[in-house]
């Protein structure tokens, strides 16, 4: 076996890749778990009737559906042969008794048609005996309502080194939600076969869980249960754990019909009935010394885990993990706990808890650089870590002095020093527009942070005329997994891409998979996928040595081709040899496996080195803000990431633009609200459809976005050199929030502090900006302040 990293001569590893979905994409011709039951003859369709009360006992009368035309069944905890659960922790229950967040599906309705299916849930009567309800995260720890298990990272002595700190700062971070809003709504799709056999079609990352779930719900085991993940319109971790209810549900309908039966939910539904990125709310105190090296931290954390925990307790996690982002903070406590409220239980989003950890310490250089008197670039690039140190979980920081060669070469790059200087005449000029150009890093950790899901298999099949078809583990959701497999393929066996197909993710080919998500999905199932063309290729090398009378070590693949060394008349084509296999009785099929190495963590005291390596980066970005109406514009962004050396450099870069897009969205544009009145509608949310949830859109792209992947990067512990680019580039968004506060801050005097709330939408922006002008009048004694200070009020 070769070394995980090394590439051969002429790799198609690393070459320009279109998606290999991609034309399928543009013509409309790919097909989704919902276009599978179109095509089914008989499809019953699945209905949920939702709660309208945040919190209250249920009793429900179903007998009204019936006497719609068109109903065929309605589905109650009355009808599950197995576990009414469709989480892993027993706290989710398939039908419940006590709604738990508005919008909660409590039954659903089985018709012929989806109007027989809606009117039938129509008729449905609930009563409700409304029980209290806790809407936000202040309601929940007024009322000491908290669930999963509070964590801790620590080290060194945090009020030791608060007390004796030059300077100290305190104060709280508070940011929202977001929304996963996927181009497809979740959907499943579930029939039985002629042998009993549960297939289910579903918009799932993680189709070992479902499959889990399924079998758990209809007392079956996990071989009668087959889950297939086609493809998905996109997931963003929303997919890892909430699409297995839904699964359940058709599968259930299925088996009390006899009939195939589809779920999927319009976008109404499932914006109400499914989780969001885990808001939190952080308490801190920080402490730097006389120059601006920070010494202390003492954070207590609390997210809104919503009504179940689901995924909470290792989002939580992985936000403790990533508090420091890339910045030395030699004492540090930090207490992360999750509260329960009546809202849709929070779950996976992409970072899974990294990005509200970076919050909180790129809040507080952000917030505190003026009042330090550093220039922000400056404080954030003196508390770099350096080469030897390592995080408060105990790990060491590997290839630390990455950020500070990305950090200058971004610099350089994007004139930061020229631009900046002409900002600053702009706004001299400028009183009612400002301008501002920062730099923000990452650092973020790969792997996942329970030990097990760092697995992955393949199964790999040479046929006898040469083509080859692939199975493995990871799911397609519009990131280019499929893509870099095939070209992972293709490198290991020597072939060119267009020999090489793709199968769909199945459970009945490759078992016990983890999810595609952390970030992990091509460096696990990259590492499996060459481990099983690696086993095919040393048994096809035996037979080609003896067809070229060379030894088997001295045969060479690539392009279709195998040559031996010391043979320079004769060429085989790869068919050639599996042919020649085959007759030989060579098996031409492996089953591939990887695990990740080097990892261990004890999560009792949030100690160990859980990650494989860290994949770093930098953005710089340019924005301008208005002071009437608190708008703002990017003008440009600039971005060195690292991915290590690409498996496929024009998917990678697509993902690093759609991360810092989708990150700005966070972090200025989408705002979730809720009705916290104590109102009938209490617990509704407000902003339930694309008209009230602002989504970045053409208008929020910058008008010049470089991106460039950070050069001689190889990453010796992963699969051909490659690191992990899905999840990292998100937190690069930070540039674009801290430009906002600085644009805000230049309306204001020198060395004021800057509090911009989050998302920092124009609303925001706006009395931020009043704030500073405010500030600003009253250090202002002169007459012109006095008005200044007439007019801001």
């Amino acid at each position: 076996m070769s070394a995980l990293a090394d590439r051969p001569a002429n790799p198609v590893v690393g070459i320009r890749a279109p998606h290999e979905s991609a034309a399928l994409h543009v013509t409309g011709a790919a097909m989704y778990t919902d276009d599978l039951a179109a095509h089914t003859a008989g499809v019953l369709t699945a209905w949920p009737v939702q709660s309208t009360n945040a919190h209250a006992k249920v009793t429900i009368d179903v007998s009204g559906a019936y006497e719609v035309p068109g109903v065929v069944r309605v589905l109650t905890a009355d009808d599950v042969p197995g576990v009414n659960d469709a989480g892993i922790k027993h706290d989710e229950p398939l039908f419940p008794d006590e709604a738990m967040f508005y919008g909660h599906a409590l039954v659903w309705v089985l018709g012929e048609t989806q109007e027989a299916a809606r009117l039938g849930a129509a008729a449905v009567k609930v009563e409700y005996e409304p029980l209290p309800s806790l809407i936000t995260i202040q309601d929940a720890v007024d009322a000491d309502s908290f669930q999963g298990i509070a964590r801790t990272v620590e080290r060194g002595d945090a009020a030791s080194a608060l007390a004796s700190a030059a300077h100290v700062f305190e104060g709280v971070s508070e940011f929202g939600g977001q929304e996963h809003f996927y181009l497809e709504t979740q959907a499943s799709f579930a029939k039985i076969d002629s042998e009993g056999q549960y297939f289910v079609e579903c918009s799932t990352q993680h189709p070992s869980e479902t499959q889990e779930i399924v079998a758990h719900v209809l007392d079956l085991s996990s071989n009668q249960v087959t889950v297939q993940s086609l493809r998905m319109g996109g997931g963003f971790g929303g997919k890892e754990m909430q699409s297995h209810g839904f699964a359940a549900i058709a599968a259930l309908g299925a088996k009390l019909t006899g009939r195939p039966v589809r779920l999927r939910l319009n976008r109404t539904q499932d914006i109400t009935m499914t989780g969001k990125r885990h808001p939190f709310h952080i308490s801190w105190k920080v402490g730097f010394d006389a120059d601006g090296l920070l010494q202390g931290l003492d954070a207590v954390l609390t997210c809104d885990g919503g009504w179940s925990l689901d995924l909470s307790e290792p989002v939580l996690g992985r936000a403790l993990c990533h508090l420091d982002n890339a910045y030395w903070i030699p004492n540090v406590h930090a207490l992360g706990r999750i509260v329960k409220t009546n809202k849709a239980s929070n779950t996976a989003f992409r970072g899974f808890g990294g990005p509200q950890g970076v919050f909180l310490i790129e809040d507080i250089l952000g917030r505190v650089a003026p009042a330090l008197g550093i220039d922000a670039l400056a404080l954030r690039e003196k508390n770099f870590y350096q080469p030897g140190q390592s995080t408060p979980y105990g790990q060491l920081v590997k290839d630390a002095d990455r950020l500070g060669t990305i950090w200058n070469q971004l610099h350089d790059e994007a004139d930061i020093d020229e631009r900046r200087a002409e900002i600053a005449r702009f706004n001299a000029g400028s009183p009612h527009s400002k301008r501002a150009l920062t730099m923000t890093p990452i650092k973020f950790g790969i792997s996942f942070n329970f030990a097990a899901f760092n697995q992955a298999g393949a199964l790999v099949h040479v046929y006898k005329d040469g083509s080859v078809l692939i199975n493995h583990g990871g799911t397609e959701m519009g990131q280019g997994l499929h893509t870099k497999m095939l070209q992972v393929a293709a490198t290991a066996l020597g072939l060119e891409m267009h020999q090489v197909r793709l199968a769909p993710t199945r459970t009945d080919k490759v078992p016990n998979t983890s999810a595609t998500a952390a970030s992990s999905g091509a460096d696990l199932n990259g590492g499996a996928v060459k481990n099983a063309c690696e086993q095919i290729r040393e048994r096809m090398a035996a037979v080609a040595g003896r067809l070229l009378n060379v030894d088997e070590r001295d045969v060479r693949f690539s392009g279709g081709l195998i040559t031996g060394l010391g043979n320079t008349s004769q060429t085989l084509t790869f068919a050639e040899v599996a042919e020649a296999a085959y007759l030989q009785r060579v098996q031409l099929f492996a089953a591939g496996y990887y695990r990740t190495e080097g990892l261990h963590w004890n999560p009792e005291i949030m100690q160990g080195s859980p990650f494989k390596y860290f994949a770093y980066g930098s953005a710089a970005t340019e924005v301008e803000v208005d002071e009437f109406t608190g708008s703002y514009t990017v003008r440009r962004v600039d971005i060195v990431h690292d991915v290590g050396d690409s498996l496929s450099p024009m998917l990678d870069i697509g993902q690093v633009e759609g991360a810092y897009v989708q990150g700005v969205g966070w972090l200025t544009l989408e705002e979730l609200r809720w009705d916290t009145s104590d109102g009938p509608h209490r617990g509704r949310l407000q902003t339930q459809s694309a008209s009230t949830y602002k989504l970045p859109s053409f208008s929020e792209m910058p008008s010049e976005f470089n991106v460039r992947l950070f050069e001689d990067a190889r990453e010796d512990g992963a699969v051909y050199g490659s690191k992990a680019v899905g999840e990292p580039p998100f937190m690069l968004a930070f540039s674009a929030r801290e430009a906002i506060r600085e644009a805000v801050g230049a309306f204001g005097p020198e060395g004021h502090m800057v509090e911009l709330g989050s998302p920092a939408t124009p609303e925001a922006v706006f009395w931020a900006v009043r704030a500073v002008q405010r500030a600003a009048a009253e250090t202002a004694p002169d007459r012109a302040g006095a008005h200044q200070l007439a007019a801001v009020r």
